[in-house]
């Protein structure tokens, strides 16, 4: 009995040790990405402090990589007492340089930047409040439904940010609207040299990928952040960048509009489909999953009150679902919108196409699959919502 229990002490004693092993690494992997966000933060901040001034830059860089050659050497300078008087003198320059430019930043920024109480709004944003110019005539948007958005609202912004895996492209269904817009790099990597030369006098964004560089961005001009989530929240967007904009009047008349549109196609499409199912579904970089009822496009649909199948009858925190191919029955109904976004997933969905679970789904056996533009689909915004009340007209309205 005593050995039983000096075993299970032992064994009691070997997870504990391996328990606290686990949460020190997890501790220690939580500080890495800390540290290692901290660092991307500083040389964010080094490098728009420093840009207009790159020649000193320059200096500053050499003068401290030279001293990073004896800072690798840590044993001998500490031997020789040398490290800390280095390491301070080094620091010293990186602020004393900083600071000078900082204020010369401030000094070129002021008349962008600095707007008097009379000529501003003061709007609620998603980290904060800002004073917005009234009437704001160089707009620099961050982020697609930023972008979408002020174009319905009849505003051009002078530069803007595509979503990471457009590349340079930007959604067919906007158009030659977007000629002459700049493009400032990524929504997740947005080139800030690039939008200082602007010289904008409104910047917004969303605070998932722009809270991080929220003070940057506010020195360059007044800086307004919408909530992310995806598109689930876009009319929520568009009435914020309404009233960021100044324009909750074309804001009133553009939904009415939409509204208009949505009742004239219940009155065309009569009682045809209301027994029927409409899915949307899609294939993206390897997986398959369905926009459910809260999507951009699921929230069209349910407009019209058009039903969906009951695995897309649902809502979630993104708006999809995603499933494996042994559960496609998930995408079927008596109608289907399929989406595909990269060659390789036309490829995907071509062999899907060949096997006989895609063959057994209903609205294949029907002849009602129809391919529709993705970044349409999920566009976020009233000018993506008219092309999608097209395509519905096309498909369930005109085609026999």
């Amino acid at each position: 009995m005593l050995v039983t229990n000096k075993k299970s002490a032992q064994t009691q004693h070997v997870h504990i040790v391996d328990d606290v092993q686990v949460y020190v690494g997890e501790v220690f992997f939580v500080m890495e990405k800390r540290f290692s966000r901290a660092i991307q933060l500083f040389l964010f901040d080094v490098k728009a402090v420093l840009l207009p001034a790159s020649a000193k830059f320059a200096w500053v860089a050499h003068f401290v990589l030279s001293r990073l050659q004896v800072l690798w050497q840590p044993r001998k300078i500490l031997n020789k007492g040398k490290f800390l008087p280095i390491f301070l003198t080094t620091v010293t320059v990186i602020a004393i340089a900083a600071c000078a430019d900082t204020l010369q930043l401030e000094q070129r920024q002021s008349n962008s930047t600095t707007i008097d109480i009379a000529d501003c709004r003061t709007i609620k944003h998603a980290i904060g409040y800002t004073c917005v110019p009234n009437n704001p005539q160089r707009v620099v948007t961050l982020s697609p439904l930023a972008l979408g958005n002020a174009l319905v609202l009849g505003i051009k912004p002078i530069g803007s940010n595509n979503l990471v895996y457009w590349g340079e492209r930007l959604p067919t269904y906007l158009g030659n609207k977007t000629e002459g817009i700049e493009t400032l790099g990524t929504e997740e990597q947005s080139n800030l040299e690039k939008i200082l030369s602007l010289k904008p006098d409104l910047i917004v964004g969303n605070n998932l990928y722009h809270e991080a560089i929220y003070p940057l961005l506010s020195n360059i001009a007044p800086t307004a952040l919408h909530h992310f989530q995806g598109n689930i929240i876009w009319r929520d967007v568009f009435n914020f960048m309404a009233e960021v904009l100044g324009k909750q009047d074309i804001a009133q008349r553009t939904w009415n509009r939409y509204y208009q549109r949505i009742e004239e196609l219940k009155l065309a499409l009569g009682d045809r489909y209301q027994d029927k199912t409409i899915s949307v579904s899609w294939f993206y970089f390897g997986r398959i999953g369905s926009n459910v009822k809260n999507s951009f496009d699921g929230s069209i649909l349910n407009d019209v009150g058009l039903k969906r199948p009951a695995s897309q009858d649902v809502t979630t925190d993104y708006g999809y679902i995603d499933f494996s191919e042994e559960e496609l029955e998930k995408s079927d109904g008596d109608v289907m919108f399929v989406m595909s976004f990269t060659d390789n997933d036309e490829q995907a969905l071509k062999q899907l196409q060949q096997r006989p679970l895609w063959n057994q789904l209903k609205a294949v056996q029907q002849n009602q699959v129809y391919f529709v533009d993705q970044l349409t689909w999920t566009g976020g915004n009233l000018l993506a919502a008219d092309a999608v009340i097209d395509d519905l007209y096309k498909y369930l309205v005109n085609t026999p």
